[in-house]
């Protein structure tokens, strides 16, 4: 396969100059439903909002005051660059059409050959890009938790243009794509698998890569601004009802209304379970608390948002808020991991439980939506299982090689002093907070 990767960044010159930069609309063309390609563009916008600012700000606040800045930075660099490099190459990987059931084809370099409307689908192709286009943005975006306060800039960047490229093309082909999972018949409605098992299974192979902050765990690492945290749970909330309403793809009541319903029960329920074991536990509630609850909560649901009922979601807002949290602890505090943002913790193990557990609450036993044609419970099971094996083994090995590939020219770890003084100062020469006081 990556042999194919590079004969497709070869020929993509060539190719960029001699395909259109749109296919041609004949006169019998199918025309895009307007209804539903102003509500996947709308979500397209939601999803953005998610990493800018919404990401930014919940891990923004959960670090120390001289690291806020370089977590804004990094989160925008990655969307930038991610952005660029989908054009020109990660969105046809992902979707072209090819012989190959592990990658795509390079017929959609550029943007180029996109159909008026995508087969399957109600919406023209060129928004279908651009909607993708916010899911391959935000999946690198969530391992930045895993190394804030400490990780080189340039690194960071070079780490995840490649990983984009080498990790999350090829597992969205196989999931979304017409790859081998696909033909499987495993179930991903909005990215469990794609998204947060990818994200969450390298944050922790990059977390054990980089090694832990000057001074964990015996050092009180606070947030600096819970405010800030609280402010970023919102934004990533609301556009969640774009992440997974969208990937719906219509405006329907039954698509994109049930998937934002689930999405905002499971959110809403691992919130509460999450202050209830935190007030059981330590005594108090805390706002880190509920806005890490709800985060677990939207990752749980984010597979099976349109494959359960209300009931299915609650059960799964129940896993989110309970199991997470106690995940939290296990890395940190028995592994020593310093995850130092939970992003397997959270975004890891939620995505695989729900990815998992849609395959029993899907039935209608549980009020769910049933299965596909030939499939029951213990074979979606299955397939679910070996889906997030695989690419979660895909994602550790992948993430170990593109890591320390790039850290032959580029150094992964800041400087004893350039991590004292914090990444604001020692990498971008500004501080987030100069106040006069």
């Amino acid at each position: 396969m990556l042999l194919r990767l590079a004969s497709a960044i070869v020929t993509l010159g060539l190719f960029a100059i001699a395909s259109p930069a749109f296919a041609q609309q004949t006169a019998d063309a199918i025309q895009p439903d307007s209804g539903d390609t102003a509500w996947v563009l709308t979500a397209t916008a939601l999803v953005l909002m998610m990493t800018l600012p919404g990401l930014a700000l919940f891990y923004g606040g959960l670090v120390r005051a001289k690291n806020f800045l370089s977590v804004l930075v990094q989160c925008g660099a990655i969307a930038a660059i991610v952005s660029v490099l989908w054009i020109i190459l990660g969105y046809s990987l992902a979707f072209s059409p090819s012989d190959s059931s592990i990658i795509g084809g390079i017929s959609s370099v550029m943007f180029a050959n996109l159909d008026a409307v995508r087969d399957g689908q109600t919406i023209g192709e060129p928004v279908f890009a651009m909607f993708q286009m916010t899911f391959a943005i935000i999946t690198p975006a969530l391992i930045v938790g895993a190394w804030v306060e400490r990780a080189r800039f340039g690194w960071v960047v070079a780490f995840c243009a490649l990983w984009s490229i080498l990790v999350y093309a090829p597992v969205t082909y196989w999931v979304w794509g017409d790859g081998w999972l696909a033909q499987k018949g495993v179930v991903d409605f909005a990215g469990g698998i794609v998204v947060h098992t990818t994200a969450g299974i390298s944050a922790l192979v990059v977390a054990l890569m980089l090694g832990k902050r000057a001074g964990f765990p015996k050092t009180l690492m606070l947030p600096h601004s819970p405010a800030l945290t609280v402010t970023g749970a919102g934004l990533l909330w609301v556009g969640w009802l774009g992440f997974n309403g969208g990937s719906a793809l219509t405006a329907s009541d039954f698509g994109a209304g049930t998937a934002m319903i689930n999405t905002h029960l499971a959110a809403s329920v691992a919130a509460l379970v999450w202050l209830l074991i935190e007030k059981i536990k330590v005594g108090k509630a805390t706002a880190v608390g509920f806005a890490t609850g709800a985060i677990a909560g939207l990752a749980t649901i984010t597979p099976a948002a349109d494959s359960v009922g209300p009931m299915g979601a609650l059960i799964l807002g129940i896993l989110a808020g309970s199991v997470c949290f106690f995940a939290v602890g296990l890395v940190k505090n028995t592994l020593g991991i310093d995850d130092s943002l939970d992003v397997f913790a959270v975004h890891g193990v939620g995505g695989i439980i729900g990815s998992i557990l849609l395959a029993v609450l899907a039935s209608s036993s549980f009020d769910g939506q049933g299965y596909a044609e030939g499939m029951s419970m213990g074979s979606q099971l299955w397939v679910q299982i070996q889906a997030v094996g695989v690419v979660a083994i895909w994602s550790a090995v992948l993430t170990l090689i593109i890591g320390y590939m790039v850290s032959m020219a580029i150094p992964m770890r800041v400087s004893e002093d350039a991590e004292r003084d914090g990444l604001d100062i020692a990498s971008h020469g500004e501080r987030a907070w100069d106040l006069d006081v």
